[in-house]
């Protein structure tokens, strides 16, 4: 991304979150589906991605069906951005009526229990909003980690929305992350992690619907390290202001195995949970990348071009 580009980006989002969270909510909803509606009409390639990911998730939607998904998933994920630049400015109140979960007491039992827990997620709904509904209603703060944007003022704007809603944010890279949740996981604390993608030589082959995709180690291997209770959760939308969700029932850690083993077993559980929501709210999953390694150019694959350099030193 140029310098400019940059600028413009941090430049937009700084709006968004200064002049979106002063409208009236039936402004923003407005605002928000017109703008997605819009981006929808130009067909451009994070729509087009959109569509190819639906169609594996419905696989037997027509193309009608499936602009129908892409249409409805920009008005979902306009929603999260909408609700997200207003809720710094929302009310305890407004935070703790704006999402109901289904079975949470699988999160308070393990919060009692001391061993922590660990919240992992799909880019279902708005799991910003699932956050601040933990740390208001549950009165519970945890730890989560953010990805390193460019410019850095834009990765400053996140985390400082995101500490503003009562949540410790981890930068992505460097080594010192996975430790320090083991450390907040140990002390009996909550992480959250969101975890349907990992495109990097260190993500977790699963089977997703049907076929190959890759997602990250990191609650499978900090469930093994700490003891923590792993649990997946899943959101949606419905026609109300209200998002709703559901806790799943924790992954067990498996009793035999390598460690590798028993990550690949606990990470495609994960998927598996996700697989469930995001099936049964498909419109709700904001996935505008690829993910499944069909879609990959094996020539930028980091996984592949490592076990190209470990056939080829080998050899």
């Amino acid at each position: 991304m140029s310098g400019t580009r940059e600028r413009l980006t941090d430049t937009l989002y700084g709006l968004g979150w200064s002049t979106v969270k002063n409208l009236p909510e039936s402004v923003a909803v407005r605002l928000g589906r017109t703008i997605a509606d819009i981006a929808w009409k130009r067909r451009g390639a994070g729509v087009l991605r959109l569509e190819r990911n639906y169609a594996r998730v419905v696989p037997d939607a027509t193309p009608e069906r499936l602009a129908e998904l892409s249409r409805a998933g920009m008005r979902s994920y306009l929603r999260y951005w909408m609700e997200s630049f207003r809720l710094p400015a929302w009310s305890d109140e407004r935070i703790r009526n704006g999402f109901t979960p289904e079975d949470v007491h699988h999160l308070t039992d393990g919060l009692a229990s001391g061993r922590g827990v660990i919240l992992a997620l799909p880019h279902l709904g708005n799991w910003d909003l699932a956050g601040a509904w933990v740390t208001t209603n549950l009165q519970t703060p945890f730890t989560t980690v953010a990805e390193r944007l460019r410019p850095e003022t834009l990765y400053d704007r996140f985390v400082a929305y995101r500490e503003g809603l009562g949540m410790e944010v981890l930068p992505h890279t460097g080594g010192s992350a996975f430790g320090t949740l083991a450390r907040r996981l140990r002390d009996g604390g909550l992480v959250c992690l969101v975890a349907d993608r990992d495109l990097s030589a260190s993500g977790v082959e699963v089977t997703f619907f049907g076929e190959q995709a890759r997602m990250p180690a990191g609650p499978a291997l900090l469930a093994q390290q700490t003891g923590a209770l792993l649990l997946p959760v899943t959101l949606w939308f419905d026609d109300s202001p209200v998002m709703r969700g559901r806790v799943h029932p924790p992954v067990e850690v498996p009793e035999s195995g390598t460690r590798k083993e028993r990550t690949a077993v606990m990470t495609q559980s994960l998927a598996d949970a996700f697989a469930t929501g995001i099936a049964a709210h498909p419109q709700d999953w904001h996935m505008l990348q690829r993910l499944w390694l069909a879609d990959l150019d094996p020539a930028r694959d980091p996984a592949r071009r490592a076990a190209a350099g470990t056939a080829k030193g080998t050899a």
